[in-house]
């Protein structure tokens, strides 16, 4: 069965190809009837708003029909197996795409499933069609400068992507991060609350690659040589506890806000900052009409990227 669970599933000739068909969809914009009619089962034990509404867009846009499901509103409020919500579901659907905040559950549900499954986001696992979408983005938005992260010219200087806030929690991140480093010629920035660092099997796939990165800049430091700001929030829902949350809030989270007096100070004029939403108060909303801030435009992109998913998937 054809699933996309991790991001580690895929090469990088794959990755490469789903950026060239995204593009393709974006250049066109059009409608389509490539999925002749075929449905989607969107199955969301998270709240989302883009993954969620993207996936809905992507397969309308391509000719498909969508059926949402939530857990509030399913036999998973009466005790439901989540291998039993999979099988009924693949009654019904093509596909599905499933969110679901246990890191490793989107695996077991791929077990139980016969049609091609979909990971929009395990936990703080991985979220695999956030990651496509983000490398999507990277690459168009620099190449307006350009850079060109996909090539192998050992002429230019390395690309250099900064990580700012939880990066511990943040699928999309873990994902992402296991995307670039299958590229030659970029280095990281990492930067976060203490305690809030990546995971250490992450740390040890870039000591192994000898990939060059950094942990102990600071903000403004790092922004000097970023190419790529990726900003995330501090994710309350992973925590154990309220007050362990709070606690790093008000002591830390100031620290790694980004204003408009940061980047003027320190920022490249040829950069770009992304974040994948939703944002709290970590970019202040006046960065919005900075041409560098290109978070929206990765809303967009995920519909295309969603596309180039759907139609491979179902090929």
């Amino acid at each position: 069965m054809n699933h996309l669970l991790s991001i580690l599933d895929l090469t990088k000739e794959q990755i490469i190809d789903y950026i060239a068909t995204a593009e393709q969809f974006k250049k066109e914009n059009a409608f389509y009837t490539n999925m002749n009619n075929r449905i989607l089962v969107n199955l969301f034990y998270e709240p989302s708003t883009r993954t969620s509404c993207s996936f809905q867009t992507a397969m309308i846009k391509l000719g498909g029909h969508v059926i949402n499901v939530t857990d509030k509103y399913s036999s998973v409020e009466k005790g439901e197996s989540l291998e039993d919500t999979i099988k009924t579901l693949c009654c019904y659907a093509d596909i599905i795409a499933i969110r679901h905040p246990q890191k490793g559950s989107v695996q077991t549900a791929s077990l139980a499933s016969s049609v091609p499954l979909i990971n929009a986001g395990d936990g703080n696992g991985e979220h695999p069609t956030q990651a496509l979408l983000d490398i999507f983005t990277i690459k168009t938005e620099l190449m307006k400068y350009n850079l060109d992260i996909t090539s192998d010219n050992r002429d230019r200087e390395n690309i250099v992507i900064t990580f700012v806030g939880d990066l511990k929690n943040s699928r999309t991140i873990h994902s992402l991060i296991h995307i670039l480093y299958l590229f030659s010629k970029v280095s990281f920035h990492f930067i976060c609350p203490k305690g809030l660092e990546l995971p250490t099997e992450i740390i040890n796939i870039l000591n192994e690659r000898t990939i060059t990165f950094t942990t102990d800049l600071s903000l403004e430091e790092a922004l000097k040589t970023t190419d790529v700001l990726y900003v995330t929030r501090i994710q309350k829902e992973r925590f154990q506890s309220n007050e362990e949350y709070k606690s790093i809030v008000e002591t830390e989270q100031d620290k790694y806000v980004i204003t408009r007096s940061i980047l003027h100070q320190y920022a490249k004029e040829k950069m770009i900052i992304m974040h994948p939403l939703p944002r709290l108060n970590e970019i202040e909303p006046e960065i919005d009409n900075d041409p560098r801030a290109v978070y929206f435009e990765q809303v967009k992109n995920g519909v295309y990227m969603r596309m180039a998913i759907l139609e491979n998937l179902l090929s």
